[in-house]
């Protein structure tokens, strides 16, 4: 597995640029724009849209179907279905994949988004428009996990922080250059299919990918998986080491559809005895990641400026978070673990810092630029915990368990809004909610072993091995 230069990595990573424009199009194409209401009959609401102006030139759905006032809660409500809809796609695509395979998933997946995603553009009502929005989430929550392990299994564990850090790199990317194709092109309806077309392209150039060979290995698929190394040394100009793949089979490993037996299932994530460990220590530690980067944002999302300025500079402050991540957590004193750790709590410190900034700081030292060095750094934990995740889990049941992983972090998005609320008990309360997630969830992930420089295992059987019981072990008993 360790092959050097894989080209598949290159087919997958630009469909995250295209996730990362699906997953922000309502921030621009439900913009509310200026307006004031004349004076007039507004008995009902058929009557107040009629007295309404829009003093800025703005083209969105709040412009063409008047979502203002008693209507104004659908634009939130079609951010909340897309979330929805990625949630119900994180948990239903990722045991999937874990049992038919990777690449049909994720094609599958991709094909029906971009049809889905047209469906937005063209939709005649809101409720059309709604219902679609629901629907790419749904498709966009499934592929975005499957590209992602996708994408790590094509290369050897030795380069699974570069590549994983590569693929969450691309959704930042994708987020600024989403800002920057929204100034150019204003009207909403040609903003979401231009958003949506390169992941025609995209699909195009994925359908010739194999499958992953890890999945194949893990499955029993001996043969293929040495077909597919094959393919890549080949391609890598590597002729010689071709001839040489050889593969025993893997311990443990069961074909799909054979004597009934499908494998792992989602199930053992709760029931196996250090799979249950593991996934409850990550929920909520992806739980908290979610909840302290959505909480800084809306900090952050306070000021006011150019809306497209804005969508960028979400993106782009993520970027310096990702070298970091390269440099530390191939470390050998720093590794996975501690560094993940680290940063979810220097994150919580930065939530305790903006709290307690006079409003009247200097330009630089002030309460954004703390928000946003504590957004850079959750989303360096964000990033290390997705290739920590992958490297937690054996390959059968990989998928499944980075999609409870993904749930969980979307019920912490889901929450965040409703946190500034505790405003009315305390003026710091919110960010003390913060403060306190990120703190506890890095103390809590320093109980998970550390993977750096392990072996990755392929089954449930090589994780029930005393090997493997040793290393958790002793990691539980060094942290006690």
């Amino acid at each position: 597995y360790l092959l050097e230069r894989v080209l598949q990595v290159g087919g997958t990573l630009p469909s995250r640029v295209y996730m990362a424009c699906q997953s922000m199009l309502i921030v621009l194409i439900g913009a509310i724009p200026e307006y004031h209401i004349e004076q007039g009959d507004h008995s009902n609401y058929e009557e107040l849209i009629k007295h309404v102006t829009f003093t800025e030139d703005v083209n969105s759905i709040v412009t063409e179907w008047f979502l203002l006032k008693q209507q104004a809660y659908k634009v939130s409500l079609a951010g909340s279905l897309f979330f929805a809809g990625v949630l119900v796609g994180n948990v239903f695509f990722g045991p999937l994949s874990d049992k038919i395979g990777r690449k049909p998933v994720f094609l599958t997946a991709l094909f029906f988004e971009v049809v889905f995603g047209y469906a937005t553009a063209f939709a005649p009502s809101y409720e059309v428009f709604a219902l679609s929005r629901l629907l790419v989430g749904l498709m966009n929550g499934g592929m975005s996990l499957v590209c992602f392990v996708l994408t790590q299994e094509y290369v050897g564990k030795a380069y699974w922080a570069m590549t994983g850090t590569l693929t969450n790199m691309t959704f930042a990317v994708g987020i600024a250059l989403f800002g920057a194709l929204g100034y150019y092109i204003r009207p909403w309806r040609t903003l979401a299919t231009a958003a949506n077309s390169p992941g025609v392209l995209f699909f195009l150039l994925c359908v010739t990918l194999p499958e992953s060979p890890r999945w194949l290995y893990s499955r029993g698929y001996t043969e293929k998986a040495e077909e597919v190394l094959q393919y890549i040394a080949v391609r890598n100009g590597n002729s010689n080491a071709a001839a040489k793949v050889k593969l025993r089979m893997c311990p443990g490993s069961v074909r799909t559809g054979n004597q009934g037996n499908n494998g792992p299932g989602f199930l053992d994530l709760f029931t196996h005895t250090v799979l249950r460990r593991r996934t409850v220590m990550l929920m909520y530690v992806w739980y908290s990641c979610s909840l302290v980067y959505y909480g800084l944002t809306m900090n952050a999302s306070e000021d006011s400026g150019n809306r497209y300025f804005s969508v960028a500079m979400y993106g782009l402050v993520e970027l310096p978070a990702y070298p970091l991540c390269i440099y530390f957590i191939n470390k050998q004193w720093a590794g996975r673990r501690k560094t993940m750790a680290s940063f979810l709590g220097l994150a919580g410190l930065s939530c305790l810092c903006t709290m307690l900034v006079p409003v009247n700081a200097g330009a630089l030292f002030n309460a954004t630029s703390l928000a946003l060095l504590g957004k850079l750094l959750v989303s360096a934990a964000f990033n290390i915990v997705y290739v920590y995740t992958t490297e937690l889990y054996p390959t059968t049941i990989r998928n499944a368990g980075l999609g409870v992983c993904s749930m969980s972090c979307r019920v912490g998005g889901i929450l965040a809004p409703f946190v500034p609320s505790m405003r009315d008990l305390h003026t710091s309360m919110p960010f003390m909610v913060f403060c306190l997630s990120g703190i506890s969830a890095g103390c809590l992930g320093l109980l998970l072993p550390e993977t750096l420089n392990k072996p990755v295992t392929e089954t449930l059987d090589e994780l029930s091995s005393s090997a493997y019981h040793r290393i958790d072990q002793s990691k539980t008993n060094h942290n006690q």
